[in-house]
């Protein structure tokens, strides 16, 4: 079983574990001490306190804390969903010292009073819970919020996520007056005209399931979009959920002309196709939708190349209700978090598709990178912030046993190579009881 909170572990010796931060070339068999919350000693340790909880690290990699910049915690107002807490759980379970929450709550995340909640609701976790604020009053797409006030309370980012800007005249404001701090847009970039009424990729499996489609085009057209107004104001620009191969190749172009944009795709992007809704089982419905085959090479080649510069989960609890629907009807989206290591370290990691030293730029340094966070190293002196990685342990996944609220997987039952063995973050320990 799990253990289902952290401990406050101010002093800990993690004894026998490999040391990996690519970020400042640290590749190291050493123990590592923790004092007070900060790493106050790598290698053969001197003057241990007398309180300190050592903890055998054998056969784990210990990496700076992985940052998932793309979560939905449904609180403010879908706590039927989920919760900060449970969120943050289940983040923790999964490897995350950091999640970055999406502003498409009920109400959505607007305005600086919302900001101050999540940052209040989230004080004191392990887990940091950095807020995204919302681009547009409502999530409407026709006024801008008070960005500058949002990031004065703590706001990292603006996304109307789930639903693109169609408007370029606000797209393009937004963009402007966010380049003025430095920050980020992340767009959820879809051509709604094309998508409407899709519930899946447009393709011989959709025509063969009798389920409508969402094409790629409807992809492909608004990252170009979005790419040439970044282009334009020369602003900061990120790109969320990357699922098609036009997508991957528009923003590799657009990355060689000088355009300031970056982007993600999530696990199921490069482990599943299409193919898998063969059984209209609704946990394998999300937005954007699972493609080809070829799109999904064109994944892999995206995250191989650095094209796609962050692997997010996009994890979106939802109610047994919300799921247990006519495929075309249920909601869409599926929870991640406590998957994606696994998931990672099995399908590319273990199958030589990309290195572990690109998976932790991918997972940590990159998301704090775009997002202007402080970096996080593994340097004596440094506050302790850490993620340990068991890469061999075999397990499989059990939707019964996520601390999260949401059970809507795609890969339950699945059997993966590779997991998260704890956290240590804030001065609190989480070790997963079942590593």
């Amino acid at each position: 079983m799990l253990n289902k909170s952290s401990r406050k572990v101010p002093n800990v010796l993690l004894k026998g574990g490999r040391l990996f931060d690519p970020g400042i070339g640290l590749d190291s068999r050493k123990d590592l001490l923790i004092v007070d919350g900060k790493i106050k000693q790598i290698g053969s340790a001197n003057d241990i306190p007398e309180n300190t909880e050592v903890v055998d690290c054998t056969g784990w990699t210990i990496a700076p804390g992985l940052v998932d910049m793309h979560v939905h915690l449904r609180e403010p107002g879908q706590e039927d969903k989920e919760t900060i807490e449970t969120g943050t759980q289940a983040a923790m379970a999964g490897g995350f010292t950091a999640v970055c929450a999406m502003p498409n709550t009920k109400p959505p995340v607007d305005d600086r009073s919302y900001v101050e909640f999540i940052k209040k609701r989230s004080k004191d976790l392990l887990v940091e819970v950095y807020p995204i604020g919302a681009i547009t009053k409502g999530l409407e797409g026709k006024e801008l919020t008070e960005m500058g006030d949002m990031l004065e309370a703590g706001a990292v980012a603006f996304s109307d996520d789930g639903m693109p800007v169609e408007n370029t005249r606000i797209f393009r404001k937004a963009l402007e007056y966010c380049k003025m701090f430095n920050c980020p847009i992340i767009e959820h970039s879809e051509d709604r005209s094309l998508a409407e009424g899709g519930a899946m990729n447009e393709g011989l499996v959709a025509t063969q399931l009798g389920i409508r489609g969402i094409p790629s085009l409807s992809e492909a057209v608004a990252v170009s979009r979005d790419c040439c107004v970044a282009e334009y104001t020369e602003s900061k620009l990120h790109i969320a959920h990357v699922s098609t191969k036009e997508a991957v190749s528009i923003i590799r172009r657009a990355k060689a002309h000088g355009v300031n944009v970056t982007a993600e795709t999530c696990p199921h992007y490069f482990v599943l196709t299409d193919e898998a809704v063969r059984g209209y089982d609704t946990n394998t419905k999300m937005n954007p939708p699972l493609r080809t085959e070829e799109d999904r090479l064109a994944i892999l080649e995206g995250l191989k190349d650095g094209t796609l510069d962050v692997i997010a989960t996009d994890h979106a609890p939802h109610k047994v209700d919300d799921k247990d629907e006519d495929y075309q009807q249920a909601a869409f989206g599926i929870v991640g978090l406590e998957t994606v290591v696994g998931l990672v370290l099995t399908f590319l990691v273990h199958k030589g598709q990309i290195t572990l030293d690109q998976v932790i730029r991918q997972m940590s340094i990159n998301p704090r990178h775009i997002l202007n966070l402080p970096p996080n190293e593994i340097k004596e002196g440094h506050v302790a912030n850490l993620t340990f990685l068991n890469p061999d342990m075999e397990w499989t996944v059990d939707k019964a046993a996520f601390l999260s609220k949401g059970r809507n997987t795609p890969f339950h039952g699945m059997k993966l190579k590779g997991a998260s063995a704890g956290v240590y973050s804030q001065g609190q320990l989480f070790l997963n009881g079942s590593v």
